[in-house]
């Protein structure tokens, strides 16, 4: 059973006269634009990155059949992927990676109609995607790279040696990670000629901006009230695990789900 803890509480606010709260809050309205200019010249920065050209060839298997790389873009110039962490063999998906699918379904006609295409990808075979996905309620495409490198070669799985040696590149630099699969984003554009360019990747707390959810606790009074947790997304469950009064375990870490062999081995249920 998951050990819980007391929501934690604030400390007593300053109470001010609406006078002074319009002075306080209009200083900092000074900051926050200043942020969102400088957060517009990184989005610009990041569109003048190089591109590099995607010769290999990769086919995916969707829920209607085989699909090329190319067939993925569904007649749009621009190509979305989320590297979804979810591993052959696992009982179900990344409870973190779940909590950002969730905003998924609500922009894709938004971004279709700025050409640009969504696809969710992941190493765990079809059946298993599909599984979870009905589990989910969720309707964005999502594909299995199972049968090639796709998540080799854009730095999102890892071999069993690889984690025994606590070494593996991710997020632009050899690091530990706990777990055979990461999150991340990529972006794809096809020219006019069928040519696919790979222009932008993203890992770590770099996929921290697609989280809605996050956005809204930010303005909240206690933010995102994860001070105190061994590991900050610890309260994450998926979207059907959570019990209204339960609070996060505060020693929780983070740890890959379970396959499907380990589970049944062990005797759990849950």
């Amino acid at each position: 059973m998951e050990t819980t803890v007391e929501n934690s509480r604030m400390d007593h606010p300053n109470i001010v006269s609406h006078a002074e709260w319009i002075a306080a809050r209009t200083e900092l309205l000074n900051k926050e634009k200043e942020f969102t200019h400088l957060r517009d010249e990184l989005s610009r920065q990041r569109r003048d990155l190089p591109w590099e050209k995607v010769k290999k060839e990769y086919v995916f298997d969707g829920p209607t059949g085989k699909e090329t790389l190319a067939d993925l873009f569904g007649g749009k110039s621009q190509l979305l992927i989320y590297h979804f962490m979810l591993g052959p063999g696992w009982v179900e998906g990344c409870p973190s990676c779940s909590y950002l699918a969730d905003h998924f379904d609500g922009s894709i006609p938004h971004l279709g109609a700025r050409d640009a295409r969504l696809v969710v990808v992941s190493r765990a075979p079809l059946d298993q995607i599909g599984a979870f996905k009905m589990r989910m309620g969720w309707r964005f495409k999502w594909v299995s790279s199972f049968a090639n490198d796709f998540n080799r070669d854009y730095n999102v799985s890892f071999t069993k040696e690889e984690i025994a040696d606590g070494q593996m590149y991710y997020n632009y630099a050899m690091q530990k990670f706990p777990s055979e699969e990461g999150p991340g984003a990529s972006a794809f554009y096809k020219d006019e000629d069928g040519n696919i360019f790979h222009t932008y990747s993203t890992y770590g707390r770099g996929l921290d901006i697609f989280l809605g959810a996050y956005n809204w606790l930010d303005i909240a009074p206690k933010g995102r009230d994860e001070d105190g947790l061994a590991f900050s997304m610890a309260w994450v469950k998926h979207h059907d695990k959570y019990v209204d009064g339960q609070a996060a375990d505060p020693l929780k870490t983070y740890s890959q789900p379970k396959s499907a062999e380990a589970k049944c081995c062990s005797g759990e249920n849950d």
